[in-house]
């Protein structure tokens, strides 16, 4: 073969690799193609404000605006939002109908046994609360008294805890299943002594209905933040949403988003982000 021919078929060959890349490009088997979003599902109970509610019909919140604004850093996943009851959440997430939990959501042993946990989102300490006239100033007063909370919550948990402790003259938990605004009502008219919950959802409701009360901030061994649950089988999504959050912390966007939706600065240590 001719040095010229040899140019004209090398030439050829060429060409129709590139034809052939192109035409596998194009039917979307090659390398770099398109590839469809996997949708996931964000539960929660859209009745905790500030950190997840409904305004003008449309679902919003610290938790919520987070995750939203985390979402444009991350790759390969439609993120979408479903309401549901509180106990439905981790029940869902069981079963594979969520894969993420949004709700004000603070750190247990038994979820991260279960569950994957984000970085945290925000620092939101644990509070007392109480009529002004109350003798309750601490948890050391609560023996013999009787709060409302709900099952499965960090905030039971203290107090069944604390009762376990102190099981000779133990506090009286009623499970009401209310939300937070409802008990915080309820105490206000004397159905209840104390409600132990966080520190921004109370004062937020407090502020919005003038309720008179003694707020008692706790000095407890409880990790204080707030984070996002991820199902054990996320750990991809979970590491692109702890990158996101670095990012939103550096470039200002987590700072905006807690003076908006908690009236203040509640930004966790930096130390803390993955």
């Amino acid at each position: 073969m001719t040095s010229q021919l040899r140019k004209l078929a090398l030439g050829t060959l060429a060409l129709s690799a590139l034809g052939l890349v192109a035409c596998q490009s194009q039917s979307g088997t090659a390398v770099g193609s398109d590839t469809p979003k996997k949708t996931v599902v964000v539960a929660t109970a859209g009745d905790i404000k500030p950190f997840s509610y409904e305004e003008a019909g449309e679902l919003t919140g610290y938790d919520i605006e987070v995750i939203k604004a985390a979402s444009q850093y991350i790759e390969g996943y439609d993120i979408s939002f479903k309401t549901t009851a509180w106990e439905s959440i981790f029940v869902g997430m069981d079963s594979g109908k969520f894969q993420i939990a949004a709700n004000n959501l603070s750190y247990t042993d038994e979820r991260a046994a279960k569950y994957l946990y984000s970085s945290p989102i925000a620092t939101n300490p644990l509070v007392l609360v109480v009529p002004k006239d109350s003798d309750i100033r601490s948890l050391e007063d609560i023996g013999g008294k009787i709060t409302q909370d709900d099952t499965g919550t960090s905030t039971a948990k203290l107090v069944e805890d604390w009762n376990t402790a102190h099981s000779k003259n133990p506090s009286v938990i009623e499970y009401s299943g209310e939300d937070i605004a409802k008990r915080l009502l309820d105490l206000s008219n004397a159905e209840f002594d104390y409600l132990v919950f966080d520190k921004i959802s109370v004062e937020t409701i407090v502020q919005q209905n003038g309720y008179d009360f003694e707020i008692i901030e706790l000095e407890t061994t409880s990790n204080p933040n707030n984070y996002i649950v991820f199902s054990d089988d996320s750990e991809d999504l979970q590491k692109q949403f702890n990158q996101a959050v670095s990012k939103l912390y550096e470039n200002g966007t987590l700072e905006k988003l807690s003076q908006d939706y908690l009236g203040g600065s509640y930004l966790p240590d930096k130390k803390e982000l993955k």
